[in-house]
């Protein structure tokens, strides 16, 4: 594949025009998915990871306005990502999220994208300092200070669906640690 057919390769102009519309700045990279109901796109922004999902045009119709209005899948900030894995064998990146929503899977088509990249730097530069705890009970959780694309800072606890923060011992613990990230951030505890 040469250099100029990488960057032809470009999604329709309904997806196009709908990422100018979802997004708070320039795309840093974008990667083509796998889909069996049309066309999808992952986008990756300053601010924010986009995913847009075009279907197909119906049958014999192959033109950008037979085709159906794109749905923006996924539009969420970096904050809002605790993890991704990327599965090379698979060609697959999934998108773990901090509220505990079912991982988002990305299933590149197989041309060279440097989405994975531009993922992996914008989820790290959200996070400012993070904390492993452990709780009472064997239990564990994390605890961060992350930031937003205008420099605002907050706190995160990232727990799995059995972190129970009624309990007054887990409370306490977690209480305890995001004090301590806060602190060293320069936030007040």
């Amino acid at each position: 594949m040469g250099f100029r057919s990488w960057f032809e390769h470009r999604p329709q102009k309904a997806v196009r025009r709908t990422v100018r519309s979802h997004r708070t700045d320039s795309v840093l990279a974008r990667a083509a998915l796998v889909t069996s109901t049309g066309e999808a796109w992952a986008f990756a922004t300053r601010a924010e990871l986009l995913m847009i999902s075009a279907p197909e045009a119906p049958a014999g119709q192959a033109d950008d306005e037979s085709r159906g209005a794109p749905s923006v899948v996924v539009h969420r900030e970096w904050a809002d990502v605790d993890r991704a894995t990327y599965d090379t064998e698979s060609n697959v990146i999934r998108v773990h999220w901090v509220d505990g929503a079912e991982p988002t899977p990305l299933p590149l088509d197989g041309r060279r994208s440097v989405l994975p990249q531009v993922l992996r730097e914008r989820v790290q530069w959200s996070v400012v300092l993070a904390e492993p705890v452990k709780l009472p009970g064997g239990g564990s959780a994390r605890v961060a200070v992350r930031r937003r694309v205008d420099g605002e800072l907050f706190s995160q606890v990232i727990g799995g669906s059995d972190l129970d923060l009624a309990d007054p011992d887990i409370a306490g613990v977690i209480d305890a640690a995001e004090a301590r990230v806060r602190n060293a951030a320069g936030l007040p505890a």
